[in-house]
């Protein structure tokens, strides 16, 4: 029997069209539950203190100030987006600060810096704001400088299995695959005891 060609090309989009509805359903088997925020506004419900920070709550921002440390946040996530604004200034030691994620204390030392990822916030380094951190160390490269001292900016962090991505100011400035942590904390950081940490309206959603 005589197979016109009309009727190959016809079972070939037909095979393309169902290979691309499965793939879409592999990748869409994931999904983001709704968001949840870290932050009630009013106090520092739901967080934990570690270090020489004075955090406390003004005017609805929490507010680190006198020296390292850093504030987890009592939710254990693994695969989440998180949201947030930030906001850094240097009162004359250089501000430095960061959005934690997938953070745990050190067990040798929980008032060190955390074990896990952190989103950078600093404006003075060549590892700044958006590179992707690991304790003591710049691993992913931010795209572009895009904060200023004194300034609010919107960060957002998007972590499935090994694959992070950082937003600032809803640019996309990182993407990096790392397999080192999995699991912990968000928390909040602030570095020396002449600089301010800002953060308001935090949010997080899980991904399954």
């Amino acid at each position: 029997m005589k197979i016109s060609r009309s009727y190959i090309l016809l079972i070939l989009v037909a095979t393309i069209v169902l290979a691309s509805a499965f793939s879409s359903n592999q990748h869409s088997s994931k999904h983001a539950e709704k968001w949840i925020s870290l932050f009630n506004g009013k106090d520092l419900t739901g967080w934990t203190s570690r270090g020489v920070v004075n955090w406390k709550v003004i005017n609805g921002v929490i507010t680190g100030s006198g020296g390292l440390g850093h504030l987890y946040a009592d939710p254990v996530v693994t695969d989440f987006e998180a949201r947030g604004e930030f906001r850094i200034t240097d009162l004359g030691n250089g501000a430095n600060s960061g959005f934690y994620f997938r953070s745990n204390e050190s067990k040798d030392n929980p008032n060190g810096f955390p074990r896990g990822y952190e989103a950078q916030i600093c404006n003075s380094q060549d590892a700044y704001t958006g590179w992707l951190w690991k304790p003591g160390t710049p691993t992913g490269k931010a795209s572009a400088l895009l904060t200023k001292n004194g300034e609010w900016f919107t960060m957002r962090v998007k972590a499935v299995g090994s694959h992070i991505q950082i937003w600032v100011k809803d640019s996309l400035v990182t993407t990096h695959d790392d397999a080192d942590y999995s699991q912990g904390h968000f928390a909040l950081q602030c570095h020396n005891d002449k600089m301010l940490a800002e953060a308001r309206n935090l949010y997080y959603r899980v991904i399954k």
